[in-house]
């Protein structure tokens, strides 16, 4: 299929949902460790679910991610149990974040940073804690990818405009 004969463009992420069966551990490593600010809530007794929205990046290309916690995690929906495989996130400057995050306690998967199958140097926050390392993707696989030069460019252009 070309492009011309598809009725839309995908542009980007718009949001990322990750539940558990309490959002406070999704918090620790999204809000305090990754410093994404909470943007908002949402509680819903239809929905079971009860969230904290936080917001990654600036203007356009800010990217909401919902860390959702069930009210009652026998009820449905049950926004803790649907996996996610894993979710990309573009850094500045991966080295310096795996120390980082590795000093607080962040547990990486094995193989630390190599080349990605997209060229980028990539690894991966492991989805379980344990006792070393406590903090996890809480059941989500984070791939944390080497942002090239005009990523950082653009999202420094974007960020102080949005200023």
């Amino acid at each position: 299929m070309n492009d011309s004969s598809r009725p839309f463009r995908i542009l980007g992420i718009q949001q990322i949902a990750l539940g558990a069966l309490d959002k406070t551990r999704l918090a620790r490593l999204w809000v305090e460790l990754f410093g994404l600010p909470v943007t908002g809530t949402f509680r819903s007794e239809r929905e079971n679910v009860d969230e904290d929205i936080v917001a990654l990046g600036a203007g356009p290309f800010k990217v909401e991610v919902d860390l959702m916690q069930p009210l009652d995690p026998e009820k449905k929906p049950a926004v803790h149990a649907t996996p996610l495989n894993h979710v990309g996130l573009w850094v500045d400057d991966l080295p310096k974040a795996v120390e980082w995050l590795s000093a607080h306690g962040v547990r990486f998967a094995p193989g630390g940073i190599r080349r990605g199958a997209a060229g980028y140097d990539i690894c991966f926050i492991h989805p379980k804690g344990n006792d070393e390392f406590p903090v996890s993707g809480e059941g989500v696989l984070i791939e944390l990818v080497q942002a090239p030069p005009e990523v950082i460019e653009a999202y420094a252009t974007i960020a102080a405009a949005a200023r």
